[in-house]
């Protein structure tokens, strides 16, 4: 389920310190954007950080909840997204260290693509 407008519009707020956030619906969940770098996803107004192996640790509070995951052909894939502590809501300044981690991580992930994509010669 993707977010509702009036959280949509929460998250828009209390992220702009990162610049500018935007977000698009996909796989039936909102991708959560911010300088064409997804670094968060919403379902049922419920909100995920992006997660990779240099900020696991900072985000160890939010291990105690399932990540964000889908069902394929019987199977659960658990995606690299983990679900942000409510408590976070109440934090601004935290909510946004949250996101710069997430921000950080999303870079990560799409320099490791940029480089893994084959180059293309030319004739």
């Amino acid at each position: 389920m993707v977010a509702s407008a009036s959280f949509a519009e929460f998250l828009r707020e209390q992220l702009a310190p990162l610049g500018r956030v935007t977000m698009r619906r996909m796989f039936g969940k909102t991708g959560v954007f911010c300088d064409r770098l997804m670094f968060g996803m919403v379902t049922d107004n419920v909100l995920y950080f992006r997660v990779d192996d240099h900020n696991q640790a900072a985000f160890e509070e939010a291990a105690a909840f399932p990540p964000l995951s889908y069902k394929k052909k019987g199977s659960t894939i658990d995606l690299a997204f983990w679900r942000a502590p409510e408590r976070l809501f109440d934090e601004p300044d935290e909510l946004v260290t949250w996101a710069r981690l997430a921000l950080a991580a999303a870079g990560r992930v799409a320099a490791k693509r940029e480089r893994s994509v084959p180059k293309r010669r030319s004739c």
